[in-house]
């Protein structure tokens, strides 16, 4: 089983739930439980998250690596006319 992270689409393997992992809590007990967000339903209304312990998740899909944006616009070019400069 792959490690979860914070937006992996997972599934619970008891029930077949599918969603996005939203939040983890991990109480004093030892136990791992992971809120799951769930599609948004067909009339557009956000439905409520559900808690499932983390042994019964299994990662779908890993959340890809996030590509940092390129931060060079370019050179700075000035007007051929500009004045004060």
């Amino acid at each position: 089983m792959s490690e979860i992270k914070l937006g992996d689409k997972v599934k619970d393997k008891i029930t077949g739930f599918i969603g996005i992992a939203v939040c983890r809590s991990e109480f004093l007990n030892g136990c791992v439980q992971w809120s799951i967000a769930p599609k948004v339903s067909k009339d557009n209304k956000i439905l409520e998250e559900i808690g499932i312990d983390e042994q019964s998740l299994e990662v779908i899909n890993p959340k890809r690596k996030l590509i940092k944006k390129q931060e060079n616009g370019g050179p700075i070019t000035r007007g051929r006319f500009q004045r004060g400069f």
